[in-house]
C-alpha cells in the first residue's frame, strides 16, 4: 500500500510515520501544497496512493483545501470512484462540525487528535485501507 502523511507537526508526523510504515510505504510532506504536488506525482508515475492521511491545521494550504484539490484532480483525471485514493483527515480541533462539514468534499473519515493506534486501525479498516 503507497501512504501519503500530510503534517506540519514533527512529532505527529513521526507517530504517524512509525505506525503507518507497518502497513505500506509512507512519504511525508509538512502542508497542503506538497501533498496536493506529492499526489499529482504519484498519479503521473502511475503508482497512486491508497491512503491519504491529512491534517486539517497546515501552513500555506489547510488540509480541507487540499482533500478538495485533491479530489477534483481525481474528477478531471476521470479517476473511478473505486481506485481514489482513502482519505482520512486528522484534527484536533474540538469543533468536528467543520470536519463533517467537509464531509461535502468526500473524505472517507476523520480522527482527533492525539490519535490513537487502537482508533487509528478501527477508522483504517472500516474505509476499506486494511
Amino acid at each position: 500500500m503507497r501512504i501519503l502523511i500530510a503534517e506540519d507537526d514533527l512529532a505527529s508526523r513521526t507517530f504517524m510515520q512509525k505506525f503507518l510504515s507497518g502497513y505500506g510505504e509512507c512519504d511525508i510532506t509538512i502542508d497542503g501544497i506538497e501533498a496536493v504536488e506529492a499526489f499529482i506525482m504519484a498519479l503521473d508515475s502511475n503508482e497512486p496512493y491508497d491512503l491519504i492521511c491529512l491534517d486539517v491545521m497546515m501552513p500555506k494550504v489547510d488540509g480541507i483545501k487540499a482533500l478538495k484539490a485533491i479530489r477534483d484532480i481525481e474528477s478531471v483525471r476521470h479517476i473511478d470512484s473505486s481506485k481514489r485514493s482513502k482519505i482520512i483527515v486528522a484534527t484536533a480541533l474540538a469543533n468536528v462540525e467543520y470536519i463533517k462539514s467537509s464531509l461535502a468534499t468526500r473524505l472517507e473519515a476523520y480522527i482527533s487528535k492525539p490519535i490513537d493506534i487502537l482508533e487509528m486501525e478501527r477508522v483504517m479498516r472500516q474505509i476499506g485501507a486494511i
